[in-house]
């Protein structure tokens, strides 16, 4: 469905810190890094590429409100992995893991904003547990 996600950043080498261990935990491998632009992307087989990188009109970044970026995580380990991944390098917790019915029974996330103000989420939404 999705070609690419992109989120702006303010600070490349802070959010680079940020997103590149965030990244790992979750089995996502870097597909390139350029500094001079400043971006760098992640790539899933075959799609979707998450891209972090300073806006493309090089103004300010600024986070919207009821903006937020979903990771797919294969199991509710993962999703508790990369939310301790997130937490340590800088990131703010606006949820931690836990199962969330509301959504469905077995939904399993954990929320946190990345250094930016930018929210994310990694969601589990396998039955493994019951």
């Amino acid at each position: 469905m999705f070609s690419h996600v992109f989120i702006g950043v303010s600070d490349f080498e802070r959010a680079l810190a940020f997103y590149s261990p965030l990244m790992s935990a979750l089995g996502i491998q870097q597909r390139f890094c350029d500094p001079g632009r400043p971006w760098a992307g992640w790539q899933s087989s075959p799609r979707p590429l998450f891209l972090i990188g300073r806006p493309f009109d090089e103004s300010m970044h600024a986070p919207g409100n009821g903006q937020m970026t979903a990771f797919l995580a294969e199991s509710r380990a993962v999703v508790d992995h990369a939310h301790a991944v997130a937490v340590a390098h800088g990131g703010q917790s606006e949820g931690a893991p836990g199962l969330r019915p509301e959504y469905h029974a077995d939904y399993y996330g954990a929320y946190f904003r990345d250094p930016d103000g930018n929210k994310l989420c990694v969601a589990c939404h396998s039955a493994e547990a019951r």
